[in-house]
């Protein structure tokens, strides 16, 4: 075990990983955060911030030097980086697993190769790769392979001639074309892992999306709990084939009733946000407790609980003159979150809001599932948040 006061190490800097530091101080440990964003929220909660390139060598040698362990909060973080750290010092998840995750095609091929249900795709590399795809694929969806995420990369594509348009407005990077599902809703997992491969599991979550953007998170999911059990079992043996260690998000589709494996986030999860007011432990403190050697934390909820995010949209009033379209800009009126006795905001911390970025979210409470989700759209509308 890795025991308090050590120094663990974050690569990245965003929310997830402002969490992260947050958990880690509340059990003792000092945390250092590696990240070339000055502004980065995590680095403004860690104990240290390196404010350098994840391919800087010579901040990761101080990074290697100065912490017992690493880990990350976002998937991008390049293979590579975590691979020249994992000679010093444990990095948990490894870089195997992250590089599957951070790769469409790897992961696509991953769960094929394991029997895990997924919508049919094509691994798209040329023109005439798109050309040769099976009419099955149409209508679809293509998504470069590396980088694409809140909806971003992505292209609907009703035929081959749409697909082919799509493909080289993404500069014929490598994608994937995955049959468009008709989709029923969609749920995510996040669990927790160790290194003796025990795994705990969080309660389902529902989620709904708006632009291609996480919007609101129900849990427990509104499915039946036969559905719900089999969402775990898959998640658990997704993370047992990578020989997952540490936070895992897994994303389904469900579509006539049956899942299917969406995404794999090897990080904890933005529609685990919850889990920081609703549950006996937080999917963060597991990412600290795996990473540490710890035992894992009982994942039990013990409310229901329903998460809004809050993107930097609501920072403009489009009523009112400002220096672009977006209107002026202002910061919304708190107090009606803060009237809901039953409600968590939590804010980032980041320097500037703009449309479409993640500025904080805000989780409401309740014994009765039904009342948890009338009293967050109430807030979530008079906060200002419309309905697309």
């Amino acid at each position: 075990m890795i025991l308090p006061p050590a120094t663990l190490g974050m690569l990245g800097g965003g929310q997830l990983g402002r969490f992260f530091v947050l958990a880690a101080h509340e059990l003792g440990y000092k945390v250092w955060v590696l990240d070339p964003d000055p502004n980065s929220p995590a680095g403004k909660a860690a104990d240290r911030h390196l404010c350098a390139e994840y391919d800087d060598f010579a901040a990761l040698d101080q990074f290697a030097a100065g912490c017992a362990a690493v880990t990350t909060e976002f998937e991008n973080v390049p293979a590579g980086t975590l691979e020249y750290l994992a000679k010093f010092i444990p990095v948990r998840p490894n870089a195997d697993a992250v590089g599957i995750c951070q790769n469409r095609v790897a992961e696509k091929s991953f769960l094929r190769a394991n029997g895990i249900p997924h919508a049919a795709f094509a691994a798209i590399n040329s023109v005439a790769d798109l050309e040769a795809a099976g009419t099955e694929l149409f209508p679809g969806i293509l998504k470069v392979a590396r980088f694409g995420y809140d909806g971003k990369g992505q292209a609907r594509v009703t035929s081959r001639e749409e697909a082919i348009a799509a493909f080289q407005a993404f500069k014929n990077e490598p994608c994937v074309l995955e049959q468009m599902l008709k989709l029923d809703y969609e749920v995510s997992v996040v669990l927790a892992r160790d290194e003796q491969g025990h795994t705990k599991c969080f309660p389902v979550a529902e989620n709904q999306h708006s632009g291609g953007i996480l919007d609101v998170s129900i849990a427990p999911a509104r499915s039946s709990a036969c559905q719900r059990d089999s969402a775990q079992e898959i998640a658990e043996h997704i993370a047992a084939k990578l020989g997952y260690i540490g936070t895992l998000g897994v994303e389904f589709f469900v579509s006539h009733g049956e899942l299917y494996v969406n995404e794999m986030a090897p990080r904890p999860h933005n529609s685990g946000h919850y889990t920081v007011d609703a549950c006996v432990t937080s999917q963060y403190e597991q990412q600290v407790r795996a990473l540490c050697g710890l035992p894992l934390g009982d994942a039990r909820a013990h409310s229901a609980a329903v998460m809004v995010n809050l993107l930097g949209d609501i920072w403009y009033d489009a009523s009112q003159p400002g220096p672009d379209a977006h209107g002026a800009y202002r910061e919304p009126d708190w107090s009606k979150l803060y009237a809901v006795s039953n409600l968590k905001l939590h804010l980032y911390g980041k320097h500037h809001a703009r449309p479409g970025r993640k500025m904080g979210h805000f989780t409401v409470l309740d014994a009765d599932p039904a009342k948890a989700l009338a009293v967050a759209l109430a807030a979530r509308a008079a906060i200002g948040i419309k309905e697309e």
